[in-house]
């Protein structure tokens, strides 16, 4: 995983979260989010999916995802970059399209 957005998803859930006693060094990469992992609830989880439809533009659409995708903080960095690069891919499709159009 890469380790600038695994650092930068550390960042977002202590900000978003305010965990103020936390660092990024005390999150581990695979460590679980939710329970006996970082203790998160599903408030916090509901927080989380805000923060990072703001910061990444990704939606996770249903709990089932959501679960799936929380497990761990490389879980969440290799969903985060799936859907960037979906949404990049339909974006290029997209801007492709209309220049076609304006021809």
């Amino acid at each position: 995983m890469s380790g600038n957005l695994v650092l930068e998803l550390k960042k977002l859930i202590i900000e978003t979260l305010k965990l103020e006693e936390i660092s990024p060094e005390d999150i581990e990469d695979d460590g679980r989010l939710f329970g006996d992992g970082l203790g998160l609830d599903s408030i916090d989880a509901l927080e989380l999916v805000v923060a990072l439809e703001k910061a990444y533009g990704v939606v996770i659409p249903d709990s089932e995802v959501g679960e799936r995708v929380f497990r761990s903080v490389n879980t969440l960095a290799q969903f985060v970059r799936e859907r960037s690069a979906k949404n990049e891919t339909t974006h290029s499709a997209e801007r492709k399209e209309r220049r076609v159009k304006n021809i």
